[in-house]
């Protein structure tokens, strides 16, 4: 939890993704590459079946013109992190409708704009993501940079801030749709958001 004012809401406990559900995503990809590349088709198929709306979002960023190795990234980030909480959460997510992730759009400008006002304020939106999803951004960050430092010149650094950004809205939107768990109680901020 922060305690500076922040527009993005936070993330229950219960939906905080584990770093045992990233490190067992971590090795079933680390497999052989066909073995790999099938597990990725099997997980996008369920990625557009179990969020039709949130996979129709990735898709239309994914589908703007853009540096190849920023594609990759993005199909890879997004995958993983719908693995991620597939593995930590199972059926217990609801499909994330496209209100949410409007919503969740506007929460993260908010933010950026509350935080460009505060001269101040040290921490940036990823910063507070992280706080809240820590395991998470650790995951999405050393992928982003291997990427960056693996490609530089050659990238567009422009696209993997577009690629970073969907993420960011991706584990935010997934964050909000985990149920309760029953007998769960829920503590006052929870209430508030």
């Amino acid at each position: 939890m922060w305690v500076r004012a922040s527009a993005i809401r936070p993330v229950p406990s219960y939906a905080r993704v584990q770093i045992s559900a990233l490190e067992s995503v971590r090795h079933g990809l680390a497999e052989d590459e066909d073995e790999a590349r099938t597990q990725l088709d099997e997980a996008f198929e369920r990625f557009e079946r179990e969020q039709p709306c949130l996979s129709a979002h990735i898709g239309d960023v994914l589908n703007e013109p853009m540096d190849e190795t920023a594609l990759a990234l993005g199909y890879f980030l997004a995958l993983a992190v719908w693995l991620a909480f597939e593995h930590a959460h199972g059926t217990q997510i609801e499909q994330v409708s496209a209100e949410s992730i409007a919503a969740t759009q506007e929460l993260m400008g908010l933010d950026e704009e509350l935080r460009r006002g505060d001269p101040a304020e040290s921490l940036d939106t990823d910063d507070i993501v992280a706080m809240e999803q820590p395991h998470l951004l650790d995951f999405v960050y050393e992928h982003v940079n291997a990427t960056l430092e693996a490609n530089a010149p050659h990238i567009e650094v422009d696209d993997v801030d577009t690629i970073y950004r969907v993420i960011l809205v991706e584990i935010l939107a997934l964050s909000y749709a985990v149920f309760r768990p029953a007998g769960y109680a829920a503590n006052e901020l929870e209430i508030q958001a």
